[in-house]
């Protein structure tokens, strides 16, 4: 079995679902799951965590992303972009320097009520089957944060933006609320993710791309697609969490460490009082990767909040 991350280039047209099954057949491995929905027309960074990585999927959702996007000002539109129906068309008569300001003004904590169109769920329905079916229900607004936003090109009623962003922003949605906070409207017209943690445009890779390497491994190679043998095509689990301290257990603790148990700080080579505040790689005695771990203050131990050895 393959574990890992493959930084893929999710194309237009593709739902993320078919990003999934499309690599389930090039790698004929059943055990995969992506780190975050693209819409259908948006392109870009979709990390595919593949067998024992695919408990990191969660945990990539929660970083933080940067964006490319056009917003057209103007139009309001159902699903917040042009795909969807034109509700309203009005005359765009701000100035580059309003459009700025106003831009500006969403940088920090902003409370974004979630689309319509989106994947989310209200009592067990995703929101946008029921929009499709003509039913629209009350969302609560979601404190998202907004990093920065670089306008890279007014050209009016167009404007480019780049926008770095929390977990759970719509850009879409911050596109509309920027067009109604300027009186005018606007939907989104574009959009590429350009980096989800440290999975870059720069290394993505296309499906074309990823079956001809798994072709090359097979036939010109002679082997079996492994962790391995797909190279830096895949980056392993231990490689998503480098930023964090890496920790190994001493020997004797080894059993306590495989049965999942927390960990006493003393059990821990370089263990320090500073550690307590951030999440830790903790490693075994033979430097095989166990988990991240973090300093429970109630408890006086180090417990663990994700086991990848199996």
């Amino acid at each position: 079995m393959i574990n890992g991350i493959i930084n893929v280039y999710k194309e237009r047209g593709f739902t993320s679902h078919d990003v999934v099954a499309k690599l389930r057949g090039i790698l004929k491995q059943k055990k995969i799951g992506h780190t975050g929905t693209l819409d259908p027309e948006a392109e870009g960074v979709l990390p595919v965590c593949l067998g024992k990585a695919t408990k990191v999927c969660d945990m990539l959702t929660e970083k933080d992303k940067v964006y490319e996007t056009v917003l057209l000002l103007g139009e309001k539109t159902d699903t917040q972009d042009i795909t969807g129906t034109v509700l309203e068309k009005r005359e765009v008569t701000c100035t580059e320097e309003q459009v700025k300001e106003v831009i500006a003004g969403f940088v920090g904590t902003y409370a974004q009520i979630p689309p319509m169109y989106s994947a989310l769920k209200v009592n067990g329905k995703k929101l946008c089957d029921l929009a499709r079916a003509g039913i629209e229900v009350e969302r609560k607004p979601r404190e998202v944060q907004i990093f920065s936003i670089d306008i890279e090109e007014i050209e009016l009623p167009r404007v480019k933006l780049t926008v770095h962003c929390s977990k759970g922003t719509y850009i879409r949605t911050l596109c509309q609320d920027i067009g109604e906070k300027l009186g005018c409207g606007g939907c989104m017209e574009s959009l590429l993710r350009t980096k989800v943690s440290q999975f870059t445009l720069e290394n993505a890779l296309r499906l074309t791309q990823i079956e001809q390497i798994a072709a090359q491994v097979r036939e010109e190679k002679g082997q079996e697609l492994s962790t391995e043998s797909l190279g830096d095509v895949i980056l392993k689990v231990e490689e998503v969490f480098e930023e964090y301290p890496k920790l190994s257990v001493r020997e004797e603790f080894t059993k306590m460490l495989y049965n999942g148990n927390a960990m006493q700080a003393e059990w821990l080579v370089g263990w320090q009082e500073d550690l307590k505040q951030q999440k830790l790689r903790i490693y075994d005695s033979k430097h095989q990767f166990i988990g991240v771990y973090q300093y429970n203050d109630k408890y006086k131990d180090i417990r663990p909040i994700k086991i990848f050895r199996e």
